[in-house]
């Protein structure tokens, strides 16, 4: 028999409740580990001293600011814990005692609230969290996992929170609704037959919906674009900047989606490689940034021109290889692209191409996709490139867990403990079935001790313990 439970209303007897009775907040194995881990780099201190001219000094009045280290923490869980926005992650910081423990917070203490940390996002700027990025950086710089030598540089897709509905025409402010009526009446159909007025924009000649012309109020930086699914939306641009020899993530940026690949492309480019000058010491950039791969998508004459005057081997496929007259071309140019077409022909150049399609996939695929960052929840390209600077941060820091630990991420601790606890049952059963095999052999078909000449033993296959059992007996 057991007892059911009833509601905590009805349960409930006595009005206060001693602190000692409490359950105690305990951090998992993984964000020991993931405590532990920023310990050593100095995370926590380096954030305050970062953030410090970001608040004003409590003595002159006003309730205490939250800890900034807790900002950052809990941005970082919500990249390990796959959650999307703000409030989701302030809600499961408040519902998990593993989280609380991360965190520094008691059970009576409440974690801070999804306004609180949009009010912290907003104060805080981006070269706060440039050096947030940047403090991580030279963690796996001591590690020994940025060599920031060979950089490769690609985009993808993020749907804005924006929808197409809202668009307004920027001169004459008039809805793009309400301009598909006006020329379906102009054309003797009826503005108040919703699907007649549907299928005449979806046929109707000159139908572009131009970025010069239409806006979203509620989110200017947001642009008509196609998304990885090939439909219409609003969309971004996330970029990331990554080296080629450890995956780590060396610049990340959300841009507008109408920008093009190869606009600004050297200014990007130099400007991760003074990062990379500051955090690897090197002030002349003489060890680092000295190539830098890409798709067909970033290939530009201009820009490859421009990186390869500051000394950088540029290993970018010429899309229009075939259609270019060398007779009709300047000596210069004939020059850059011959040096462009030798290093993407080269061997190194291959394998640079193939570690760029390796490691800028996964970091998009991490932080996009498993980090549910593929829909937008904020508006403004200066919001997303923060929230994309944590979320490539909370990356690189799986990558020093994978590293130091062999786990990089919380599901990925749990599976290893899951792995071995499966090992170790099916090594016991091979043993067992191989002591019955000898047992067999030694007592022969004859012996008294075995009259129906078999020895039969039962042997489970699976574990009889159940697995949320085995999970809390190892803390996982």
């Amino acid at each position: 028999m057991f007892k059911p439970r009833q509601a905590a209303a009805e349960n409930q007897q006595e009005f206060w409740i001693e602190t000692r009775r409490l359950p105690q907040a305990t951090a998992s194995t993984f964000y020991r580990k993931l405590e532990d881990t920023l310990n050593a780099i100095g995370f926590a201190a380096g954030i305050r001293e970062i953030c410090m001219p970001a608040y004003a000094d409590i003595s002159c009045g006003g309730r205490p600011g939250i800890d900034p280290a807790v900002y950052f923490k809990m941005l970082i869980i919500g990249f390990f814990e796959n959650l999307p926005s703000e409030r989701s992650i302030a809600s499961r910081c408040a519902d998990s005692l593993s989280l609380r423990a991360f965190l520094g917070y008691e059970l009576h203490e409440a974690t801070p609230d999804h306004s609180s940390l949009s009010v912290i996002r907003g104060r805080l700027g981006a070269d706060l969290y440039q050096a947030a990025f940047e403090l991580v950086l030279i963690g796996l710089r001591k590690h020994g996992l940025l060599k920031g030598r060979n950089l490769g540089i690609d985009s993808s897709i993020i749907e804005a929170n924006a929808s197409l509905r809202e668009l307004v025409h920027r001169n004459t402010e008039e809805q793009y609704w309400d301009y598909v009526k006006r020329l379906a009446a102009e054309a003797g159909i009826d503005p108040d037959d919703t699907k007649a007025v549907r299928r005449f924009d979806k046929k109707r000649e000159g139908r572009k919906t131009s970025n010069a012309e239409w806006v979203n109020p509620h989110d200017p930086d947001a642009k008509v674009g196609l998304t990885k699914h090939g439909a219409c939306d609003m969309i971004y641009k996330p970029e990331h900047i990554t080296d080629l020899d450890t995956g780590v993530i060396v610049a990340a940026e959300v841009r507008c989606g109408d920008q093009g690949d190869t606009e600004d492309l050297t200014v990007r480019v130099l400007a991760a490689g003074e990062v990379l000058a500051r955090i690897c010491e090197d002030p002349k950039q003489t060890k680092v940034l000295t190539s830098l791969t890409a798709d067909e998508g970033y290939f530009s004459v201009e820009q490859v021109c421009g990186l390869q005057s500051e000394r950088i081997r540029v290993i970018i496929g010429d899309p229009h290889a075939s259609k270019r007259r060398p007779d009709k071309q300047d000596c210069t140019v004939r020059q850059v692209l011959a040096k462009a077409k030798r290093a993407v022909k080269s061997e190194s150049g291959k394998a640079l191409l193939r570690k760029r399609g390796e490691h800028l996939d996964r970091s998009f695929c991490h932080v996009l996709d498993h980090g549910k960052h593929r829909r937008a929840t904020l508006r403004g390209r200066k919001n997303l490139t923060k929230r994309q600077l944590c979320a490539a941060l909370a990356h690189n820091l799986s990558l020093l867990l994978r590293h130091l630990t062999g786990c990089g991420t919380a599901k990925q601790w749990l599976a290893g403990k899951r792995a071995g606890r499966m090992a170790l049952h099916w090594s016991l059963r091979a043993g067992i079935l191989a002591l019955v095999s000898n047992i067999r052999t030694l007592i022969g078909p004859s012996h008294p001790i075995c009259p129906s000449h078999r020895l039969a033993i039962w042997i489970p296959a699976q574990p009889l313990i159940h697995p949320a059992i085995l999970r809390f007996s190892t803390g996982c």
